[in-house]
């Protein structure tokens, strides 16, 4: 990999280019990103879909050879033949490290990297501009906060991401699939209810004859969303971007209830109401006592389906669980109170930070005694993962 990768270790990849110092990790994935944004400063137009086309690519056919990391690139990132000639110049500063020349006999200056840092303001988003105007040879590293958090793991968060994460979970729309209610409302197709007042109103327009009929049938309502939060110590790390995951939920969309679940339940929902998050948040950290403490999942579902779940909120809801399953209760108590659970719900779903580490299999005792009663057991670590359970939500 000596000729493909520039030099700087297993671990970190370093650059020292004219103009500019650039690290970047040495996974293809990143890789595949960082080099797609120097041929969009470089002024080509790379479609989202291409970077993850060219990111799959990379790690199909790896980074050791020079000749499959050129093409696989080549034959995914460009879609014009004028584009070429920039792309094998981007190609030759970002992965060879070396300067290219118009002809042999007039050395081009050599193409310097700037570093620019995307702001989600408005009066900030031209800040990185000035550096490159009037050098027509500046490639221009662009760096995206947003698309950098979104797939960050939220235990690696710091307090200012997790502001700026906020942000981001309050566009997130949790819609569930619809379902029949008992109101009747207006149709255009014949039923077997007529609808005998819009019939009638419509007969004085003919004179009193019904020459047009209506009709009713039952209309559709969304399904209620029920989440419950571990606040456990094992979910520490994860708990405090998932309450503003919650939070976002319940702001944003009706009919959705909110719980935390450690060594108790406790019902956060009104807490969560508000929508200043910073106020929502700290209702709720008043609310929940056992915060960080220890976990009895089996107990708090069978408060839950005792108090309000068998009774009525979960009856054909869609329940969702964030916790990574760890549990100091009885694994049977769990096994029975998540198939009562199912027994009333539309859907069940698991949410798990820890599912997207390599090699996971669900060895916890609570996990293991959740599982076969979970309709879909899903990944929680980023703002990817939330989209995704987002997703999920809505088939």
């Amino acid at each position: 990999m000596a000729e493909l990768l520039p030099p700087g270790g297993a671990d970190l990849m370093r650059s020292t280019i004219p103009g500019a110092t650039i690290e970047l990790s040495t996974g293809p994935a990143e890789i595949a990103v960082a080099f797609t944004r120097v041929l969009r400063g470089a002024g080509l137009r790379v479609p989202t879909s291409c970077t993850h086309t060219y990111a799959d690519a990379l790690c199909a056919v790896g980074l050791d050879d020079r000749n499959s990391a050129y093409w696989s690139g080549r034959a995914t990132l460009i879609r014009r033949p004028e584009d070429i000639a920039l792309y094998d110049r981007a190609f030759a500063v970002f992965f060879e490290h070396r300067r290219s020349n118009v002809s042999d006999e007039q050395p081009e200056e050599p193409a310097t990297i700037t570093i620019a840092i995307d702001s989600d303001d408005e009066n900030g988003a031209d800040d990185g501009l000035d550096t490159a105007e009037g050098n027509d040879d500046t490639i221009e590293l662009r760096f995206s906060t947003t698309e950098i958090l979104r797939n960050k793991d939220f235990a690696d968060y710091s307090p200012d991401e997790l502001i700026l994460a906020q942000k981001m979970m309050s566009n997130l729309r949790l819609v569930g699939s619809p379902r029949r209610s008992l109101r009747l409302g207006p149709t255009q197709r014949a039923t077997s209810r007529p609808d005998i007042r819009r019939t009638v109103r419509s007969s004085i327009k003919a004179g009193g004859e019904p020459i047009e009929r209506h009709f009713r049938a039952p209309t559709e309502r969304l399904r209620r969303l029920v989440l419950v939060l571990d606040v456990s110590g094992s979910m520490e790390p994860y708990a405090r971007a998932l309450l503003r995951f919650v939070h976002a939920a319940v702001a944003g969309r009706q009919k959705v209830e909110a719980f935390a679940l450690g060594t108790r339940l406790t019902r956060i929902t009104r807490e969560l109401n508000s929508r200043d998050p910073d106020v929502a948040l700290r209702d709720a950290g008043r609310r929940v006592h056992d915060w960080s403490g220890g976990t009895k999942l089996g107990v708090g579902l069978r408060q839950f389906n005792d108090e309000w779940g068998v009774r009525g909120l979960a009856r054909n809801s869609i329940v969702v669980v964030l916790s990574d399953g760890w549990d100091r209760g009885d694994p049977d108590e769990l096994a029975t109170q998540m198939q009562r659970l199912q027994r009333v719900t539309h859907r069940l779903v698991w949410v798990n930070p820890l599912k997207v580490t390599p090699g996971y299999a669900p060895l916890a005792r609570g996990m293991a005694a959740a599982l076969p009663y979970v309709d879909d057991f899903v990944e929680g670590h980023s703002i990817h993962a939330m989209q995704e359970l987002g997703h999920v939500i809505s088939r």
